[in-house]
């Protein structure tokens, strides 16, 4: 048991935002679809991940002193405001806005406390695909903030949302400065978070549209701007499509939770730009990415579950820094 108990905690903190992020996400794509049943199945399991993550990270914070430090520098840890953020979304879309709000605070608090030091333990260059979790994370929020503010919390949340969305971007741009691009051959998982940061920021980018706030000038430039984002992040999904067929990477690793929540804001983020923009051939695809992400999804699951060569003494798998003598490409 002590053995299950190390590789459960290695894998869950900090790496299982991104676990509780792909269901979430995968939640808010059936609903944008008409699976509502199906929908709430993922959000019920996005629901009770997050639990088991904020238990187990609040364990880390209060007693696990040795690992507290690493996993506060770690750029995965990030993905934990994400997943909070896009569970809250989809808690607003089901019309239950104080729990959605609640967790909009719990996003915002923890938010600059893993930012900022994550940020500072940045390379100049050669870093993984973690470093646009920065993004990610940022744009989660403006995604949370924006729908409360659809849903009538508040006209200020809308500009809270913009000011995440414009941050969010600048920090892509700084993240693909460092990033390495021959992890796109040979990334473990995380590699995909390139595409899916800008995913989600097109995602914020269709949820700021649909706001009657921005009118004119600026409804427009919104507008476009979403379009050159979800452009991006498709390609992004081409090149890093192509990449896997051309050097592929079978196995589980804990990074592939990573691909799973950026196929599953590909696919949202084409669902809410044909949605808000009433382009039918975006909701088409959106719909055709969503069922990769479900089906990449289940392959995912059954890779963390099914016995593992060397599971047994603890030293056959990578955890979230990626283990196996890996952990100085981490961010």
């Amino acid at each position: 048991m002590g053995v299950v108990r190390l590789r459960w905690r290695d894998e869950v903190t900090p790496a299982a935002g991104a676990c509780v992020l792909a269901t979430g996400v995968i939640s808010v794509g059936l609903h944008l679809t008409g699976h509502e049943v199906l929908s709430r199945i993922f959000l019920v399991c996005a629901a009770l991940l997050w639990l088991l993550m904020a238990a187990d990270l609040t364990d880390l914070l209060v007693r696990d002193r040795t690992r507290r430090p690493t996993a506060a520098i770690t750029a995965s840890a990030l993905t934990a405001v994400a997943a909070t953020a896009v569970v809250g979304t989809r808690f607003s879309v089901l019309g239950w806005q104080g729990l959605a709000i609640a967790l909009l605070v719990v996003a915002a608090v923890a938010w600059p406390v893993l930012l900022v030091p994550v940020v500072r333990h940045w390379r100049r260059r050669g870093m993984s695909g973690e470093v646009f979790l920065a993004c990610v994370a940022t744009q989660a929020l403006a995604v949370l903030a924006a729908w409360l503010c659809w849903a009538g919390e508040g006209d200020w949340l809308g500009d809270a949302a913009l000011a995440c969305f414009a941050l969010g971007l600048v920090l892509y741009g700084e993240a693909l400065m460092r990033f390495d691009v021959r992890q796109v051959l040979t990334g473990a998982g995380d590699q995909w978070v390139a595409g899916g940061a800008l995913a989600v920021s097109a995602l914020a980018g269709a949820r700021l549209t649909a706001l009657p706030q921005w009118t004119g000038g600026g409804h427009d430039a919104l507008r476009v701007v979403t379009y050159v984002l979800l452009g991006l992040a498709l390609a992004w999904y081409a090149l890093l499509l192509a990449a896997e067929v051309a050097a592929p990477r079978p196995g589980y690793d804990v990074r592939r939770w990573a691909t799973v929540f950026s196929l599953g804001l590909t696919a949202a983020a084409a669902l809410s730009a044909g949605l808000v923009t009433d382009v039918a051939w975006l909701r088409v695809l959106g719909r055709v990415l969503l069922w990769v992400a479900v089906a990449a999804w289940g392959l995912v699951w059954v890779g963390f579950v099914w016995p593992r060569e060397g599971a047994a003494d603890g030293g056959g798998e990578r955890g979230p820094s990626g283990a196996r003598g890996r952990g100085a490409e981490r961010g």
